[in-house]
C-alpha cells in the first residue's frame, strides 16, 4: 500500500484592530495546534484595507502553511479558523469588512476544490491579492492554486500595488 503524502493547507492571516502584531504572532502559535508538522510562517506584511469601511485601520497580514492533522477535511479546518477567530474577540459582522482583531481565510487546501456550502477553494481572491500573494510567495513559489496556470511566485511578480509591504 502507498503512502498517502499529506497535504498542505494555506491560511492568510489578517488583524487591524487591537496589537494586530501580536494577534497575528499568537495566531501562528494557536495555528501550530492544527498542524502535523511544524508550520511555515511567512514574514509579517502591512497593507492598506481593501473594500473596507472609510477610515478602516490599514492590516498587518501573513500566510501560514500547515500540514492538517489527520482525519481533517477543508469544511473541519475552516470550522476551526472560525472558532479561533471569536477566540480572538472577533464577533458577527455588522458592516461588510469592517475592522477585526483576527480574520482567517482557508486558501488552498492541498488540491481540493469546494465552491459551496460557505466554503470555496481555492479562495476566490487569492490570486488576485497582493496582501496574500506576496507573504504566500515566500512560503510556497512554485505552488500553482487549483484552477491557476502560473505559480504563486509568477502571480505576486505581476503586481505592481505599492500599498502593501513587508515588515519583518
Amino acid at each position: 500500500m502507498d503512502a498517502v503524502e499529506p497535504v498542505e493547507a494555506f491560511v492568510a492571516l489578517g488583524s487591524n484592530l487591537g496589537d494586530s502584531l501580536e494577534i497575528i504572532q499568537q495566531a501562528f502559535g494557536w495555528l501550530q495546534g492544527l498542524s502535523q508538522a511544524p508550520v511555515r510562517r511567512s514574514s509579517i506584511w502591512r497593507s492598506a484595507p481593501v473594500d473596507c469601511p472609510p477610515g478602516s485601520p490599514d492590516f498587518i497580514n501573513a500566510v501560514a502553511g500547515l500540514i492538517p492533522n489527520r482525519g481533517e477535511t477543508p469544511e473541519s479546518l475552516l470550522v476551526k479558523l472560525k472558532e479561533l477567530e471569536v477566540e480572538f474577540g472577533r464577533r458577527p459582522k455588522m458592516v461588510l469588512n469592517e475592522p477585526r482583531p483576527l480574520d482567517l481565510d482557508l486558501i488552498a487546501f492541498g488540491g481540493e476544490l469546494r465552491g459551496s456550502g460557505g466554503l470555496i477553494l481555492p479562495h476566490p481572491r487569492a490570486h488576485l491579492r497582493a496582501f496574500v500573494l506576496l507573504p504566500l510567495s515566500e512560503i510556497a513559489p512554485a505552488l500553482i492554486l487549483p484552477g491557476q496556470t502560473a505559480s504563486v511566485s509568477q502571480l505576486s511578480s505581476r503586481i505592481l500595488d505599492g500599498s502593501v509591504s513587508r515588515l519583518s
